[in-house]
């Protein structure tokens, strides 16, 4: 098939991938609080909740969803049950009873002339993605979340799955718990999506977190247990070890990989689930370079996290979060079921920036 948007060659185990930046061995860990945190998912005493995707209005704008007028949300995934969308003060605002969704994310796209949010969630349940769609601009009282098509796919057990938007076109990365990979460059129209696959390759074995760096025109996964990927989408050639696991910087699992475009700067962060810390990166100085850790521990309101699975970030102003926030499952969530933590970026930023002062 024709590559599109970008050319793989995977490190095979023979060949040898050396780390891109070099990281410290035992490198500080600094320490930040949450905000809030989303309901709890329906489903208790499992693993359950799994992975968001935030969407915030342009500046000065606002939006309609589920009768609430709204200026962004939180798409959750539980795992078992289907998709949730919460606001940004945590509260659920929608829920679709679509099955074994695992990962999500979302892209803002023009179609019939309105500015609209696609997100896609890989699917295990039916085998491929699920795709859904919102209209950012509808003052409609009954405007919400709505399925938006199905993109069937031959992965054994869809897992992780990422977009990304090049050149006004959306593409989603599926990866498997095998380590397959399938691109998918989207159809969309008014009423329907689907997509056509473009590309596949294999990564190996399990693994899931991935974000698309349009910028930087890159993708990075984190296969689980051996570490942090960096895949050129233009250029032919092996893919770059950021970080392997074990090393003091990533324990496995490693899993939610996302980037934050924190002014001219973009942060790449992944969630070290063995320790319960996240590593951060800085991507927009050629190759990634080690930026720090940090965890999130407990405050008077809101309980420490840990094992985190999905993550995301975005730095567009939010409510009371005018710099942007962090948003992160939490696998033990005291006294109810799993949910997702709201951490203000700025607060995850001042922490990185003085661990580094103190190292230095």
């Amino acid at each position: 098939m024709p590559m599109h948007w970008y050319t793989f060659l995977i490190c095979l185990p023979l060949l040898a991938c050396s780390p891109g930046s070099a990281s410290p061995q035992e490198p500080a860990t600094a320490t930040v609080i949450a905000a809030t945190e989303t309901d709890a998912v329906q489903t208790r005493g499992v693993d359950s909740a799994d992975d968001p995707a935030i969407w915030a209005s342009p500046r000065g704008e606002s939006a309609m969803l589920a009768g609430h007028e709204i200026k962004g949300f939180i798409a959750g995934t539980d795992k078992t049950a289907g998709l949730y969308i919460f606001g940004i003060d945590g509260r659920k605002l929608q829920f679709l009873s679509d099955g074994r969704l695992n990962n999500v994310d979302l892209r803002e796209m023009t179609l019939n002339g309105h500015n609209h949010v696609v997100l896609g969630a890989s699917d295990r349940g039916r085998g491929g993605i699920a795709l859904y769609v919102f209209d950012a601009q509808s003052r409609s009282a009954d405007n919400a979340v709505r399925r938006f098509g199905f993109i069937k796919s031959d992965v054994r057990q869809p897992y992780g799955l990422c977009m990304g938007k090049i050149n006004n076109q959306l593409y989603t990365v599926l990866l498997s718990s095998r380590g397959e990979a399938r691109i998918h460059r989207l159809k969309l129209n008014r009423l329907r999506g689907a997509g056509v696959e473009i590309d596949r390759f294999s990564l190996g074995s399990k693994s899931e977190g991935c974000v698309v760096d349009e910028a930087g025109h890159a993708l990075y996964i984190g296969e689980e247990n051996r570490g942090l990927w960096k895949y050129r989408l233009d250029d032919l050639g092996a893919p770059e070890l950021i970080e392997p696991a074990g090393r003091g910087v990533l324990t496995a699992d490693i899993e939610g990989v996302t980037i934050i475009r924190d002014g001219g700067m973009r942060y790449l962060i992944a969630s070290s689930q063995g320790d319960n810390t996240f590593a951060v990166w800085r991507v927009d100085t050629g190759s990634p370079r080690f930026a720090g850790r940090f965890s999130v521990r407990r405050s008077p309101k809101v309980d420490e996290i840990t094992k985190t699975d999905g993550i995301d970030a975005t730095a567009r102003p939010i409510g009371p979060y005018r710099e942007g926030l962090l948003v992160v499952q939490d696998d033990v969530n005291e006294n109810d079921g799993q949910n997702f933590k709201i951490v203000d970026w700025r607060l995850v930023r001042k922490a990185l920036r003085a661990t580094k002062t103190k190292a230095g």
